[in-house]
């Protein structure tokens, strides 16, 4: 299976002289293509900056992170920009809209200030992804008239738009009921499923018993990773409580 990102011996730090702190720690991780990845550990322990590392979104202090055969490295801003908004998708605990524009205007933004002259085209492929998670009626609502859940699918539906390759989440599910996240972590298994690559920071072990690979991080380092079959909708309880006492054992 081919590896869409490689991250080898990663490092990161944060702080200047006695305040300098180092977040990760020669850390090595890779994602296959199409693959369903979670990262699990306790507050501080580098999974959002890990996250943040093998996206482009931070710069690294040591290693290396190469995504689609490219380096990410020896690229500049703008190149990085492009991949990130070509080729990757985000969503995150709070989705960032603003406040003047309604739901399909924002969904659409990062799309028509690239390509201004095919408004049509990016508005009906919204609609089309509104209508699949769901809020195709909401797309005249402002942002404070709509529900956490249905502000959530916005932002997934903003992230879909130019079909990524890899969709990244930093506890996308925080926010939300376990309603809204058992409908969420549906949206994200269906898009996994047609073969979109996602990678889940998480503290729920209801969440990464969706995936198919959980790496474990305390301190800056991955302890260890397990292994998942793909979700069917069976054997739920049993998926939670091997991801619990897993990290039970690890002390996480």
């Amino acid at each position: 299976m081919n590896k869409i990102i490689i991250g080898e011996h990663i490092v990161k730090s944060f702080g200047e002289g006695d305040e300098k702190h180092k977040v990760l720690d020669g850390v090595s991780a890779e994602i296959n293509e199409g693959e369903f990845v979670a990262v699990m550990g306790p507050s501080g322990s580098g999974k959002s900056t890990l996250m943040f590392a093998l996206s482009g979104m931070d710069s690294v202090d040591g290693g290396k992170v190469v995504f689609d055969g490219k380096n990410l490295s020896g690229l500049g801003e703008k190149e990085l920009s492009d991949i990130r908004r070509t080729k990757m998708g985000f969503v995150f605990q709070q989705p960032t809209m603003l406040k003047n524009l309604n739901i399909l205007d924002n969904i659409i933004l990062p799309s028509v200030r690239d390509n201004r002259k095919n408004t049509t085209t990016i508005s009906a492929k919204a609609k089309t992804l509104m209508k699949r998670v769901g809020i195709a009626d909401l797309e005249n609502r402002d942002i404070t008239q709509v529900s956490g859940g249905q502000l959530q699918r916005a932002g997934i539906c903003r992230a879909l738009m130019n079909s990524p390759k890899i969709l990244f989440g930093d506890e996308p599910t925080g926010a939300l009921n376990s309603k809204s996240a058992h409908e969420i972590m549906d949206i994200f298994s269906e898009i996994n499923a047609e073969g979109t690559a996602i990678m889940l920071v998480t503290h729920d072990a209801n969440v990464a018993a969706r995936t198919e690979r959980i790496m474990f991080m305390r301190d800056g380092a991955i302890l260890s990773e397990m292994k998942l079959s793909k979700f069917d909708g069976k054997d739920w309880d049993s998926r939670v409580e091997k991801v619990t006492m897993k990290m039970r054992e690890i002390g996480i």
